[in-house]
């Protein structure tokens, strides 16, 4: 049930990206982040808009096609685990492993205890997965 919860809020997230890709919706939506009555996290704000700004409306299409992707594996996950199948365990592995060169650039470029920690948690879930996944199942 959680996976097919991800994979229609990933679908939504996409469709999002898809619209704002157009110029007149980028800046409907950078308009509306500038004006919104915020206290206390005005910074934060400015940060993401600034952010925005930069990554561009162009942008969008590609984060609207990974978004579609990552929710086809959710989904594909998500039926393969409610049918109880063997092969939907890896693609949980890949699903969960599949950040894991990201964690490690950020972690690297932008050092942090704290990342590094998580960084090596989720190295140990993706390792409790594979072997898990790795088990031999007895037929029912």
């Amino acid at each position: 049930m959680y996976e097919m919860i991800k994979t229609v809020c990933l679908v939504l997230l996409a469709l999002a990206a898809f619209h704002i890709d157009r110029q007149e919706n980028f800046e409907q939506l950078v308009h509306w982040l500038e004006h919104l009555p915020l206290t206390g996290s005005n910074e934060l704000r400015w940060k993401f808009v600034s952010l925005l700004v930069d990554f561009g409306p162009s942008k969008f299409v590609s984060v609207g096609l990974v978004t579609l992707g990552y929710a086809g594996l959710f989904a594909i996950e998500g039926i393969g685990l409610w049918l109880g199948k063997h092969w939907a365990e890896w693609f949980t592995v890949i699903a969960t492993g599949s950040l894991i060169p990201l964690e490690l650039y950020e972690t690297l470029l932008h050092f942090g205890w704290l990342k590094l920690v998580v960084l090596a948690g989720n190295i140990a879930i993706i390792v409790y997965l594979v072997r898990i996944a790795r088990q031999t199942r007895t037929p029912h």
